[in-house]
């Protein structure tokens, strides 16, 4: 297979997904000079559209989700010179091999993005295959949800390895594309301080929140379907644990990094019905603003959570009784995406005659909606120190903003688009990792189902049902907020 592909082609082109994420970024991609000049960029959807209407609907997202100051219109013009397009029903054989009547030549190399609704994975791989749209110089990127437990996901599994081999298929995660995710690797392996304590002696326990302000965002159906334990918890967050808690890869490749992750995602422990809280918003006040419950966005009763708060462990000698507290939701206070990382305490404390009281070191993770990273550390306050010694908690600050102020701010989909169009598979997901997060999933429904747990309400605004509060507590823990 060519290092390069020389032609992309987007599933759901005219959807929000490639009007928010995947069009700007392909402009970005393209002003910097990171796509060959020669790409051909296919947009493929059901509407019935010609190059040219494409291309306008392709200048108003540009207009719309581009930052002011990535407007270049000479740049603009020569990027939708990239694009074309061609109408498909991928429900049906028919059409697919007009489209590839279209695409013409692919012995450069064919790069699929696969952004469509679930009942259409299987019907596009037949399509593809029947077209020949699928030989080995074809790699694809698979857009979630893939499934909607472990059965589901084998048979999206089993259709896509049907025509393609596992190494020419791109799971996609986007926060694995987010560029202080990929520092977490860099901030663990790169720095000798911090591995010797990155494990069950030196880490008291781990936080991952992932708060959102927003509520069903017209996603209602999808939404109510799938609930937050799947949306968020089942990829984004065990993605991020995994990343926490791998062995050190022996090499930063692909192989070597997915090995590590699926290592702990196997080793995690099943969650007991004490070890889980899921919840529903009620009506509040987000940002000063009146919202009302999810049943009123929804329109009908519903008992979707919109909120899961966890205490996951993982079962091997580095992490043995280290507790990872996951947390995410709607209607949140912020929007905020964070891990915490709560060292120990030292051993004594050789201030505490002089009044010195000690916090233990923690290092927080700002993924969104800024990204940096803050190490908490103890310093003693300036004085005589006649009155005893005053100890204070103070940041030391890697604000990836200001320290890389020269460097171009991405998003996710960029390095995701480029590496998948490279065909650089490491930072997506294999198929084991999948199913090993879909099993650890599955089971928490199982709970949920047994014990016919219903939703807790939180008012909309707050940080989720008083009940996830305790489960921290429990074990002398407080929430990071």
């Amino acid at each position: 297979m060519p290092t390069s592909s020389s032609t992309l082609l987007l599933f759901g082109a005219t959807g929000d997904l490639a009007k928010r994420m995947l069009l700007p970024s392909l402009y970005a991609l393209h002003e910097d000079g990171l796509i060959a000049e020669d790409l051909r960029i296919f947009g493929t959807a059901r509407s019935a559209l010609s190059d040219d209407e494409y291309r306008e609907i392709a200048r108003e997202a540009l207009d719309e989700y581009l930052p002011e100051d990535r407007k270049d219109e000479a740049k603009i013009a020569t990027f939708l010179g990239h694009l074309r397009y061609q109408s498909l029903d991928a429900s049906t054989l028919e059409g697919f091999d007009d489209l590839a009547a279209r695409l013409g030549d692919i012995s450069g190399g064919l790069a699929i993005f696969l952004s469509t609704a679930p009942f259409l994975f299987e019907p596009t791989i037949r399509g593809l295959q029947s077209a020949g749209l699928a030989g080995e110089n074809v790699r694809i990127g698979l857009e979630k949800p893939l499934g909607n437990d472990l059965a589901s996901s084998r048979v999206i599994n089993d259709a896509v390895a049907s025509a393609f081999d596992e190494d020419r298929i791109f799971r996609i995660d986007h926060y694995l594309g987010k560029e202080t995710v990929q520092n977490l690797m860099a901030l663990r392996f790169a720095n000798a301080m911090f591995e010797p304590l990155w494990n069950a002696n030196g880490i008291d326990h781990v936080e991952i929140t992932i708060g959102e302000t927003v509520g069903l965002e017209g996603r209602n159906a999808f939404y109510d379907e799938t609930g937050a334990l799947r949306d968020m918890v089942q990829n984004h967050m065990l993605q991020l644990l995994a990343l926490i808690a791998m062995e050190p890869p022996a090499d930063f490749d692909a192989t070597s990094v997915r090995d590590e992750k699926v290592k702990v995602l196997r080793c995690l422990r099943p969650v007991t019905a004490e070890e889980m809280v899921h919840g529903q918003y009620a009506g509040g006040a987000v940002g000063g603003e009146v919202v009302g419950s999810y049943t009123d966005d929804l329109g009908e009763p519903s008992d979707t959570e919109t909120f899961v708060a966890l205490k996951a462990h993982v079962e091997n000698w580095r992490w043995q009784g280290v507790p990872f507290y996951l947390r995410t939701g709607k209607r949140m206070a912020e929007r905020r995406s964070e891990i915490v990382i709560q060292f120990k305490c030292v051993p004594h404390n050789i201030f505490a005659e002089r009044g010195g009281k000690l916090a233990a070191n923690r290092l927080v993770i700002r993924l969104q909606p800024e990204e940096h990273v803050r190490l908490m550390v103890m310093a003693k306050e300036p004085g005589m120190d006649r009155d005893g010694v005053t100890l204070r908690e103070v940041p030391l600050d890697l604000s990836l903003t200001q320290a890389f102020s020269k460097a171009r701010r991405r998003i996710a989909y960029e390095r995701l688009l480029l590496d998948l169009v490279d065909g650089d598979p490491t930072l997506f997901v294999r198929r084991d990792e999948v199913e090993a997060q879909w099993k650890w999933i599955d089971a928490i429904r199982a709970v949920w189902s047994k014990e016919a747990i219903a939703p807790k309400s939180y008012s909309a605004g707050s940080w989720g049902p008083s009940a996830s509060v305790a489960l921290t507590e429990r074990d002398g823990v407080s929430w990071h907020e």
